[in-house]
């Protein structure tokens, strides 16, 4: 009886200790006398993700392991099999074969597994989602149902893509891509459109885009041209807990990037960045390599 104690304990501890090596720190503790769990990690490319199977467990994260974790991220959680419960925020949620769930990292959450479960964790980058959705307000700890096209269409193709044998860079990215891309109308909470200031916000973000390759583009000149205050341009930003001139730099950087993974011809990167605005081509490579931690052209070749 106790070597079957010590045993079930020793599963439980080499678990979450897998967890906390693959998918960051979190806690957990069993919830009953048959425990079982394990968890296989599977690597392709940009494409990072776990498969995770539970019973009997709760696996929680408090703002302590969440202070302890590496920020700039969500989970895309597919439940695969069995039913779990999930927590984020005010949500609650049961989440059934075929549903889906997005997590905040960088928030507490909780999930609770009393029958056999298997899931699916996909590591979504903040970066890309909130590029996707454009800074609308992202929706986390919500069921996507099972029987939606968006659920539907997103299982099938990340279980595919696992499927696949050696995906290159380029290609695991517009994966990933086009994941966040299919969620997008679930997890974008857009109600505050209707908002003023909303739409005012999204009218500055389209003008952005509209003179990114402007050298002409600073803080002061694109609130002369939506009709605001500096200060209140400012203001708007930081709302969202943007910095105006850093989003418009962070902005120029990635289609940067987004051309040197399209374009196949070795243009000079000194005329990469002015066509993007950056007339300093030193600060553009620093810039570039702050923001993608490799060089221009280094991130030229590994896309080549």
């Amino acid at each position: 009886m106790i070597s079957s104690i010590a045993q079930r304990r020793d599963g439980f501890d080499q678990w979450i200790h897998q967890i906390n090596q693959i998918c960051g720190a979190f806690n957990a503790q069993p919830l009953g006398d048959e425990f079982a769990g394990q968890i296989r990690e599977h690597q392709d490319g940009a494409l990072k993700l776990s498969f995770v199977d539970a019973r009997q467990a709760r696996l929680y994260r408090t703002p302590h392991e969440v202070a302890a974790g590496e920020d700039g991220k969500y989970f895309a959680v597919f439940q695969l099999d069995g039913s779990a419960g999930m927590a984020q925020g005010d949500s609650k949620v049961l989440l059934s074969a075929g549903d889906i769930t997005l997590i905040d990292a960088s928030r507490p959450s909780d999930f609770t597994y009393s029958e056999n479960s298997r899931q699916l964790s996909l590591i979504l980058p903040s970066q890309l989602v909130e590029q996707t959705l454009r800074f609308n307000q992202v929706q986390c700890g919500h069921r996507i149902a099972a029987t939606s096209p968006i659920a539907m269409l997103s299982h099938r193709l990340i279980l595919d893509a696992t499927h696949q044998q050696c995906l290159s860079q380029a290609e695991s990215e517009a994966t990933l891509e086009a994941i966040v891309s299919l969620l997008r109308p679930a997890i974008s909470h857009s109600e505050a459109c209707a908002d003023v200031h909303e739409r005012l916000f999204r009218k500055t973000l389209g003008f952005i885009d509209e003179h990114i390759r402007s050298e002409d583009l600073c803080p002061e000149w694109l609130a002369r041209e939506v009709g605001m205050s500096t200060r209140g341009l400012y203001r708007m930003f930081a709302k969202k807990g943007l910095v105006v001139a850093r989003y418009i730099k962070n902005r120029r950087l990635d289609l940067c990037a987004e051309s040197l993974r399209q374009t196949r011809t070795e243009q000079k990167l000194s005329v990469l960045g002015y066509s993007w605005g950056f007339s300093d081509s030193s600060y553009f490579s620093t810039a570039f390599k702050s923001r993608f931690g490799i060089s221009p052209g280094e991130y030229r070749k590994k896309h080549a």
